[in-house]
């Protein structure tokens, strides 16, 4: 069909009163229409070009060469070129277009772009009815010009290349991206229309035929086109209206772009190569994804970066029936050539998964090479994320190649001293390797797995969840029983010494131990977190049940207890009661051959004040372990017996000192043991029945913490009772608290207290004939002066009221 053509003039440079006008319109095309492409096809002098241009000049004057779809689906190509004018008018601007209709293509199937260099643009309008020239169904046959000459090009534009494409396509998506037109800025419009070029032959054509430009504009901003070319004096302004803009008449850029398929594209473009876009469209997967471009670049030879190289065999190992058996190797080969030095982490574990995708489809001769790239990664890189390939891999002469090398490194890192300071993940890593290559590590392994056991317990203390190396080392576990046996004793043999590490360990790493191996101790690791879910706070009940668990009494294996109480106690000391249970479920030799009998010491010790039992706890513990127990502990523990005897028996003479000997020798005393031992020696000494030497001994001490003990034993209830209810007592305490008027500051100071506020409020509250009887008391315990000088002091509290009475009605009268 015959295409309609549009011939426009713009107005004369300068001359403010002329407007452009259509000087010839084919049928079809609407005034509407008309007025939509009158703004696309004006023209606009450069910066310095002369309004009078000389015919050299005029011939350097840079074409605008547009593509552009109209509001009703219908498109124009066209091309607007400087032209001599008349003697009013010296040069004009002419416009040829040819107008498409919906859904009419370029004649051939072309591309707008591939008109760009066509012969039959004409710059006048025919006049008479002439034959129109046609400019686009009279392209010449075969590549079109416009590809002439684009390898070069591109070398040239290398460090833009990456950058420029990505715009160009995110410009031809379906939904035309917000922010206005990408802008390329060249000093010759004719690079423009080289850049489009280019885009034409590595995007899709359905997304070139969306991608309607202009080489040459001076108003970008304005422009509804998706890209647009611009002078450089335009550049700076494009960018403060927030358009992306590629100058590429300036210095290089320095950033590159994260597209990975535009980067592989400009690599495929610098190696001249352009023909393989069309191949990467014959593969499956998003056409605009880094791997399939990728994936034919590789086998065609071109160099990427780790990243290209990443996806394309991750491409590769999602689609590994999309290649045949040539490109297969291609790629393999491409992948794991020796000259390569800058693989990463990424493209190591997508190497992996192709591995995986191709072991068994194709023969070990093309999945070898990845393999052994593999294996050496994980021994000289330290990727401990790799997918490993399976042992098989290595068998044959490619599998002795790699281990000959190999091993040597593995024995002597798994042998080096700095072992206790490596990962977790690079040991299981390493351990692994050795068997895929059949390294023979038994005389290493005891002392490799103890540095293993113990470092997983240090890593996995450190997170909330399960670790990192997890997964890794269950597969480990699975793949080789020696080295499970071999842990399992390890970390068997470390929980007594901390079992609360090893219980959160295997919280969150479910080690296989439901073989033959005894492993009492991990079993009750295993066991505490549940026993303390449904026990709660009964520790008695959860120490059973865990040592249950062990299926092991504590009489045949004592190292059981020690486990036990260090998973239901841990840090904390047992109280009275579970101590006293503790020391009863064993024998104190099963205790002393697990060292669980200091925490026994430990509770005693502990012991709050007011508990009964810790002094018998005491006594049975200095009688059951006599030759462990020492130094401080023992002292307060032997003051915690006295208690005891002090309270219930017959302890032997010398009570005061006694207990300031072992309180000086269990210094630093706990408070609560302090506070007893005072108070048990304060309440003998306050006693009626007790001997008058220890009373003697005590005042003579003058020891100021116990004489304060014994001061406020004696305001206590139980004291004041006595002293109110028993005129005997009250007497005793009378010759008692004045018989050693020069003993010391602290007990002259507290005996007289105890007389005016204790003794004499007592005295005062009895009957006459009580005050009598504590007054022959006292004369018949003591002596006759003791008796008058009770009187005397009865009578001077008495007088001293008196005085004070009749001395207040005098100064009222």
């Amino acid at each position: 069909m015959s295409l309609a053509q549009v011939h426009h003039i713009s107005a004369a440079p300068g001359d403010a009163e002329a407007a452009g006008r259509f000087t010839a319109v084919g049928p079809g095309v609407s005034a509407a229409l008309l007025v939509e492409l009158e703004p696309l096809v004006r023209y606009a002098l450069p910066d310095g070009a002369s309004h009078r241009p000389a015919d050299a000049e005029l011939r350097s004057l840079p074409q605008a060469f547009t593509y552009a779809v109209l509001s009703d689906g219908s498109r124009v190509v066209g091309r607007t070129a400087p032209a001599r004018g008349d003697g009013t008018a010296p040069v004009r601007f002419h416009t040829h277009a040819v107008h498409l209709p919906p859904g009419v293509p370029l004649p051939g199937g072309r591309l707008p772009v591939e008109a760009w260099r066509s012969p039959h643009w004409v710059s006048a309008t025919p006049v008479g009815g002439g034959a129109l020239s046609d400019p686009l169904g009279l392209l010449p046959p075969g590549p079109a010009p416009v590809r002439e000459g684009l390898d070069d090009f591109a070398v040239s534009r290398g460090p833009w290349l990456a950058a420029v494409l990505a715009d160009l396509r995110r410009a031809s998506e379906e939904e035309a991206p917000a922010g206005g037109p990408v802008v390329l800025v060249e000093k010759q419009n004719a690079d423009v229309a080289r850049w489009l070029g280019l885009a034409a032959v590595t995007l899709p054509r359905e997304s070139v035929e969306r991608l309607t430009f202009t080489t040459y504009t001076r108003r970008p901003g304005s422009s509804p086109l998706r890209v647009v070319g611009a002078p450089p004096e335009d550049a700076a302004a494009a960018r403060e209206a927030g358009l992306r803009v590629h100058v590429c008449a300036e210095r290089p850029p320095v950033d590159g772009t994260a597209d990975a398929w535009a980067r592989t594209a400009a690599r495929v473009w610098r190696s001249r190569a352009p023909e393989l876009f069309e191949e990467a469209r014959g593969l499956p997967g998003d056409p605009f994804a880094a791997g399939p471009l990728a994936v034919i670049a590789l086998c065609a030879g071109v160099a990427l970066g780790p990243e290209e190289r990443a996806a394309a065999a991750g491409w590769a190992a999602e689609r590994p029936y999309a290649l045949d058996a040539k490109r297969t190797g291609q790629l393999v080969e491409a992948l794991t050539s020796p000259g390569i030095d800058d693989r990463t982490g990424s493209e190591f574990d997508a190497v992996g998964r192709l591995f995986g995708a191709l072991d068994g489809r194709c023969p070990a001769s093309v999945t070898a090479p990845l393999a052994a790239m593999l294996v050496t990664e994980a021994v000289r890189g330290g990727n401990g994320s790799l997918e490993l390939p399976r042992r098989d891999a290595f068998v044959g002469p490619e599998g002795e190649a790699i281990a000959g090398v190999l091993a040597p490194e593995i024995l002597t890192e798994l042998e080096s001293g700095a072992g206790g300071a490596r990962p977790v993940a690079r040991t299981v890593q390493l351990l692994r390797v050795a068997r895929l290559l059949g390294v023979n590590g038994r005389e290493v392994l005891p002392a490799v797995v103890d540095r293993l056991a113990r470092t997983l317990l240090t890593e996995a203390d450190g997170t909330d969840g399960p670790p990192a190396f997890a997964p890794a080392l269950l597969e480990l576990l699975d793949e080789q029983f020696d080295v499970r046996t071999a842990l399992l004793g390890a970390l068997d043999r470390i929980a007594p010494d901390d079992p609360g590490a090893v219980a959160r360990f295997l919280e969150r790493v479910a080690l296989p131990f439901t073989g033959t191996q005894a492993l009492p101790h991990l079993r009750m690791c295993a066991e505490a977190p549940s026993a303390m879910t449904t026990l709660g706070r009964d520790r008695s009940a959860v120490w059973h049940r865990v040592l249950r668990a062990a299926g092991l009494s504590p009489f045949a294996e004592p190292q059981v207890l020690r486990t036990a109480v260090g998973l239901v106690w841990e840090d904390r000391a047992p109280t009275v009661e579970e101590a006293r249970l503790l020391l009863e479920a064993a024998t104190s030799d099963a205790h002393r051959a697990a060292g669980t009998w200091a925490r026994l010491v430990d509770a005693a010790l502990g012991a709050p004040a007011d508990t009964e039992d810790g002094t018998a706890l005491a006594h049975d513990l200095l009688r059951a372990f006599p030759q462990e127990i020492g130094g401080r502990e023992r002292s307060a523990l032997q003051l915690l017996e006295l208690c005891r005897d002090l309270r219930t028996g017959a302890p032997e003479p010398g009570w005061t000192e006694q207990v300031r000997t072992l309180r000086d020798r269990a210094t630093p005393l706990e408070p609560a043991i302090q506070e007893r031992a005072f108070t048990a020696l304060t309440e003998r000494l306050l006693a009626p029945d007790r001997p008058g030497a220890e009373l003697y001994a005590f005042v003579r001490s003058d020891d100021a913490d116990l004489i304060a003990a014994y001061d406020r034993a004696a305001r206590a209830e139980p004291t004041r009772t006595r002293l109110r209810t028993h005129p005997a007592y009250a007497a005793d305490c009378f010759t008692h608290w004045t018989a050693h008027p020069h003993a010391g500051t602290a007990w002259t100071t507290t005996a007289a207290a105890l007389l005016d506020e204790v003794l004499r409020p007592a005295v005062r509250g009895m009957t006459a004939e009580a005050v009598a009887e504590v007054e022959e008391t006292v004369g018949r315990t003591g002596s006759s002066g003791r008796a008058n000088a009770f009187r005397d002091w009865n009578r001077s509290r008495a007088l001293g009221r008196l005085g004070r009475r009749i001395a207040g009605r005098v100064r009222r009268g």
